[in-house]
C-alpha cells in the first residue's frame, strides 16, 4: 500500500504542478457505517495562489474546507490510510485509480484519456449572486455590515435567502408577466426574503413590480417600512394584518413562509380566490390534522410511536394540500427548501397557475382516499375555499 499511495501522491502534486489537475474523488468507506460516504477534491485559486477544496459528503450534509497544497496531501494520505479503500484522480490527460481491500492488498491503475479542458479554478466565494449584500438595506436588516461583507452570525441565513431566490428564479421563469406584477408576502416577519424577493425582481430582472408585506407585529411593519422607505424602494411596503383577514382582490405571486398551521390554508386560500399566478408556501407546523388523524387499526402499527405521527401529520397535510391546489388549476410541486442542518422548516409548497384541464373528479377521489385512510373528516383549506 506505501509503494501505490506514493505513486499516487506523486501524480497528484505533478498534476498541480503542471496545472492539468482536474479532480479528485474517495469513495468505498473502509468502515461501512461512517457518516462520511465520499470526498471530492477540486483546485481552486485564492489570493493567486494554488489551494485543494474538499468536500465532504456525510449522509445529511456537506462540509467544505480549503487546504494549501502541502496540508491537502497530508489530508490526503491521511483519507486513504484510515477512511477510504478507492481514490480516482482525473487529470486533463491521465486517469489513476487506486483500489484497495480489507487483505491489505492495493494498486494504481493508469489510463491515458483523450485531452480534457482544465476546469475552472475561481473559488466558490466569487460564483455571482442573485441578491447583493452590498445593497443598503442589507446593512439595515442586520445581514450585513457597512462594507456589503455578511455578519459571522447571518451567514445561514443569508444562505437561506439566496436558496429561496434561486428557487423562485426558477419557478417564475416559467410564467410570463403582463404590466406590474403584484406580489403579497404574507406573514413577512422581519421581512429579509421579502426585501430579497424585491431586489431580485426589481434590481435584478428590471421587473415593474409592486410587493406588500402583510405583517401582524405594529413594530416589525414599522420598521420594515422605515428602511424601504430610506432605501428608496418606492414599491415596497408593508401593511399591519393577519394572513386570514386580509382580502386581496388580485395578485400574480403569493408568498407565505412559515405560516404556521391553518395560516399556511389561509394564504394559499387567498391566492386561488385571487387568482395568483405562482403560489409559493413553507408550512410550519400541522396541529389540525394531527389532531384529527383516526387512522384505523392497520396503520395503527407504523403510528404508534409519536414522532412518526408527527411526520405523517406533515406529509398528510402537505399532499392534500397540493392536491387541492391541483384542483384549483396549479401544477403543484413539493420541494425542499434548505438544508436539515440550517432549519427544520425544510419544505416549499409551489403552485404555478395553468390552463390544463384538470380532472376534478380523480383529485377528489385522491383526496378522499387519504382522508379515509387517516380518518380525516375534513381539511381545513377544504373548509376555507367552501
Amino acid at each position: 500500500m506505501e509503494k501505490v499511495l506514493n505513486d499516487l501522491m506523486i501524480a497528484v502534486k505533478d498534476s498541480i504542478n503542471q496545472n492539468n489537475f482536474v479532480k479528485l474523488t474517495f469513495s468505498k468507506p473502509k468502515d461501512k457505517r461512517s457518516d462520511l460516504k465520499n470526498v471530492y477534491v477540486k483546485m481552486i485559486i485564492i489570493k493567486e495562489n494554488n489551494w485543494l477544496s474538499f468536500t465532504y459528503k456525510h449522509s445529511t450534509k456537506d462540509i467544505v474546507k480549503n487546504f494549501t497544497v502541502e496540508d491537502a496531501l497530508l489530508q490526503l494520505t491521511e483519507l486513504l490510510t484510515t477512511s477510504f479503500f478507492a481514490a480516482n484522480l482525473l487529470t486533463t490527460e491521465m486517469d489513476y485509480a487506486l483500489l484497495a481491500n480489507e487483505k491489505g492488498s492495493s494498486k494504481l491503475i493508469k489510463r491515458a484519456v483523450e485531452k480534457r479542458a482544465i476546469p475552472e479554478r475561481g473559488h466558490d466565494h466569487s460564483k455571482t449572486r442573485l441578491i447583493n449584500p452590498a445593497n443598503a438595506w442589507w446593512f439595515s436588516l442586520g445581514i450585513a455590515d457597512r462594507q456589503g461583507n455578511v455578519l459571522p452570525s447571518m451567514q445561514f441565513k443569508f444562505k437561506q435567502i439566496n436558496k429561496y431566490v434561486e428557487i423562485l428564479d426558477g419557478l417564475i421563469k416559467q410564467i410570463e408577466f403582463q404590466g406590474t406584477v403584484k406580489v403579497v408576502d404574507m406573514g413577512a416577519g422581519k421581512a429579509y426574503l421579502t426585501f430579497a424577493l424585491y431586489e431580485y425582481l426589481s434590481v435584478n430582472r428590471k421587473q415593474d413590480v409592486h410587493i406588500t408585506g402583510v405583517e401582524q407585529r405594529p413594530d416589525l411593519v414599522e420598521k420594515t417600512n422605515q428602511i424601504a422607505q430610506n432605501s428608496k424602494l418606492t414599491n415596497l411596503q408593508f401593511v399591519e394584518g393577519r394572513i386570514g383577514d386580509l382580502a386581496v382582490n388580485q395578485m400574480d405571486v403569493l408568498i407565505a413562509l412559515h405560516a404556521c398551521d391553518t395560516a399556511t390554508d389561509d394564504a394559499i386560500a387567498a391566492g386561488i380566490k385571487a387568482g395568483a399566478r405562482l403560489i409559493v408556501c413553507a408550512p410550519c407546523c400541522h396541529k389540525q390534522i394531527r389532531q384529527s388523524m383516526q387512522p384505523p387499526a392497520n396503520v395503527l402499527p407504523m403510528l404508534k410511536f409519536g414522532i412518526l405521527m408527527e411526520r405523517q401529520a406533515e406529509m398528510l397535510t402537505d399532499t392534500i394540500r397540493a392536491l387541492i391546489m391541483e384542483k384549483h388549476g396549479y401544477k403543484s410541486q413539493i420541494m425542499e427548501f434548505i438544508e436539515l442542518e440550517h432549519t427544520p422548516k425544510n419544505v416549499l409548497i409551489t403552485g404555478i397557475k395553468t390552463t390544463k384541464k384538470i380532472d376534478i373528479e380523480e383529485i377528489d377521489q385522491k383526496i378522499e382516499s387519504l382522508k379515509k385512510q387517516f380518518g380525516i373528516k375534513k381539511h381545513y383549506l377544504e373548509t376555507v375555499l367552501g
